[in-house]
Parts: structure tokens; sequence; C-alpha cells
């Protein structure tokens, strides 16, 4: 059983050095798919809470990059996403925030760390992700009083969240069936452009 969630220790397909110009540039281009894959979403009318577009590229990012990379797509993406489009609203950016910079923290750290399958961190990251933004939910309710969700003023921070998930789950199903799809396109790529 063991064997079929783990995998043999396994090098990330982009190694990165913080050190390297190259990373940030790489990192940035995670950046602009993450704010630009929502965008797009929005001008054909699909719901970015239903389809979860801002996530893929910082699973990507987590999975193909490591861990730090994850956690730095994962913050940036929501500010820099706001900051170009005003998505998303201000009322929920410090937690979408957290949210996806967890999901990037997780999503590294299982595959890096614990040598998980890809689909195994992608998962364990989703759930880590909605249990940091249940935290942050009920953390903004404390300081501002109010729990912001689509189902208004009577919303509670569970039954925000669970309608999140309830909402989400096409996103999620679109996740977990091209992440994998994506972390081999990018491990060919990264595999090809080594020097021999």
């Amino acid at each position: 059983m063991l064997r079929r969630i783990a995998i043999n220790a396994q090098s990330l397909p982009l190694s990165l050095k913080f050190t390297n110009v190259k990373t940030y540039g790489i990192i940035a281009v995670f950046v602009m798919l993450s704010v630009l894959t929502p965008w797009l979403f929005h001008q054909f009318q699909f719901a970015g809470a239903t389809y979860l577009p801002m996530h893929f590229f910082v699973f990507v990012a987590a999975l193909t990059c490591g861990w730090q990379a994850g956690v730095i797509v994962g913050l940036l993406t929501p500010l820099a996403s706001y900051a170009v489009t005003g998505m998303p609203a201000l009322t929920v950016l410090p937690q979408i925030a957290v949210e996806v910079t967890v999901y990037g923290m997780l999503a590294g750290l299982l595959r890096q760390k614990l040598n998980l399958r890809i689909i195994w961190s992608v998962l364990g990251a989703m759930v880590g992700g909605r249990i940091a933004l249940l935290i942050a939910v009920a953390i903004v309710q404390a300081i501002t009083g109010n729990v912001y969700s689509p189902l208004g003023p009577t919303a509670t921070t569970f039954s925000a969240v669970w309608n999140t998930v309830a909402q989400s789950w096409p996103g999620m199903l679109i996740q977990l069936a091209l992440i994998p799809v994506a972390f081999w396109a990018v491990s060919r790529y990264a595999m090809r452009k080594q020097p021999e």
C-alpha cells in the first residue's frame, strides 16, 4: 500500500537555486500564468470559484520546482491578481492568499520531503489548504466580526468554507486529472533542456 502512495526519491524536474536570477524568472512565469488563467476564465464567464484556475499553476510550480517556489508563487499570485485585475475581492484576499500559499507549500513538501506521488501530493495539499482556509476565515471573522462569503451575512465560518468546497469540486477534479499531465510535460521539457 505504501509503495502505491510513495515513489522512489526523484529530483525535481526544475532544480532551482535561489541565488540564480533564472529562478526568479521561472517563478515570475508561474505567477503570470496563475494571474492570466483566472482572468481568461472570467472573460468567458467561467466561475473562478468553480474551476479554480488560480490554483493550477501554484500546484505545478510547487511540484516541479519545490516547496519554496510553491510558497512564493502561492503568496504572490493572489496579490498580483488583485493588483492587475481587481480579483479576488479585497474582502477575501487575505484568506485566499493563505489558502493558496499553503497549497504551494504542502504540495511541494509532500512531493519533495515525503516522496509522494503527484496525485497524493495534490490531494494532501488540497486538504491542508482547506484547513488553512478555515483557520483564515475564523481569524478574519474574529478581527472584523464578518464572514465574507457568497452565502451572505448568515454564513458561519464552517458554512462558508463548506460552500467553497461544494462549489469547487469540478475544479478539484480537473486539477487531479491535469496536474499530473502538466508535471509530465514540464519534466519532459526540463530533461530535453539539460546539457549532455
